[in-house]
């Protein structure tokens, strides 16, 4: 889309973005609007002049296109896409780019960080410590909850892009044996894969770097949490909706795995009831998907972002998903 005049841009969650980072401005002449958010009323208002809509999580679904003729390009300032009707887009002629490769670091540190902390018990011990635990006990030390060792350990990986192979990298590096999950179902296994159900049976530690799609929806269930080792740990940094996470707070309460990490859940943010969120348990530790969001991470995707825009209006795309 080479072109002279101003364009219209619209960013409808910027608060998806931390304050304190500063977004590069586009090169090409434009109009700039940010929202901190947009609910979903206000999504076809916002967007009704606008050439370009950047986009975090808000929905852009085919309501959404069919109302805003003007749209030529849904930036997304994520990897993750499930929030955009790619299919329509495709049928309307609307271009969509994704930033990707920028939390490479940020996502495996995050990852590793929750193992750690899940196999050295720090959220159990720092409980108890407040709860005058150490008072009671009084010894120098004391054990309330099995401390396990990181190194030595199977790490199983669902998702073998840029971001799995990041967390192999660094998890070998603190000595974790690393093995890569097959599609589940699957009839064969490619070079470099086991089996899915094996990687279950066998991983100390599972984690999801796979995309949301209808066939990983609830990839983990009932049904493979059955097959997991009684001490194994859950990571998932992927997207809440891979976890049926009823089968998972059962699994937890019951003993049936030892622990999970989650920086994502299927409704964001979640409320005060929600279950996982309500349990408060020793060996679940859930944070508010940040595990991307380190400063350095953040100004590569901005960067990128802005790049993706520039592209675009060069009429030399990139990161396009659209064919």
């Amino acid at each position: 889309m080479a072109q002279h005049h101003p364009v219209n841009i619209v960013f409808l969650d910027r608060n998806t973005i931390p304050a304190h980072i500063v977004l590069p401005a586009p090169q090409h002449p434009h109009r700039w609007q940010a929202y901190d958010e947009t609910q979903p009323s206000d999504v076809i208002a916002r967007l009704q002049h606008a050439d370009i809509a950047i986009t975090n999580k808000v929905v852009i679904d085919e309501t959404v296109l069919a109302a805003c003729p003007n749209l030529k390009l849904i930036a997304v300032a994520a990897t993750g896409v499930n929030n955009v009707d790619l299919a329509a887009c495709q049928a309307r002629g609307v271009q969509v780019c994704n930033v990707q490769g920028y939390a490479t670091q940020s996502v495996p540190e995050h990852v590793v960080a929750m193992i750690f902390a899940l196999k050295r018990q720090l959220l159990g011990y720092h409980q108890d410590v407040q709860n005058g635990e150490w008072q009671k006990q009084g010894q120098f030390c004391f054990f309330t909850h099995p401390i396990g060792s990181v190194a030595g350990s199977t790490l199983g990986i669902i998702g073998k892009g840029a971001l799995g192979e990041a967390v192999a990298q660094l998890a070998r590096a603190v000595g974790m044996k690393v093995v890569f999950a097959e599609h589940r179902g699957a009839q064969a296994c490619r070079p470099g894969y086991l089996p899915f159900e094996h990687v279950l049976r066998q991983a100390d530690v599972l984690s999801l770097h796979c995309p949301l799609t209808d066939n990983t929806r609830h990839l983990i269930d009932q049904d493979t949490l059955a097959l997991m080792p009684a001490h194994a740990i859950l990571i998932n940094t992927g997207r809440g909706g891979l976890v049926n996470e009823k089968a998972l707070l059962q699994a937890l309460e019951s003993g049936q795995i030892g622990g999970a990490g989650l920086d994502v859940l299927s409704k964001e943010p979640a409320p005060d009831t929600h279950p996982l969120i309500a349990a408060s348990l020793p060996n679940l530790l859930v944070t508010p998907h940040i595990a991307w969001g380190a400063d350095e991470a953040v100004n590569r995707l901005a960067n990128q972002l802005m790049d993706n825009i520039d592209g675009f209006l060069s009429g030399s795309p990139q990161h396009t998903l659209i064919d």
